[in-house]
């Protein structure tokens, strides 16, 4: 996994994620980490967003049908 690596906080910030990571029983990592993914995870605006884009490039594409497939394969 990759690393980050802060510098310069000012030792208030520093404090308040101390208190914030004990109030959620996690270490101050823990709690930096929760806080970074989070912060990282798709909105739901994006999300449907994205679902739409995907259902779009897709509608047009012909897919073929799996379980005739695999009942095909599975007579051979």
């Amino acid at each position: 996994m990759a690393e980050l690596l802060i510098r310069n906080l000012e030792p208030g910030v520093i404090k308040r994620l101390k208190l914030r990571a004990k109030q959620h029983h996690r270490s101050l990592q823990g709690e930096l980490k929760a806080i970074v993914e989070a912060a990282t995870k798709m909105s739901m605006e994006e999300a449907i967003k994205a679902s739409n884009a995907w259902h779009k490039r897709l509608s047009d594409h012909a897919f073929s049908d799996s379980a005739k497939l695999l009942r095909e394969d599975k007579d051979r």
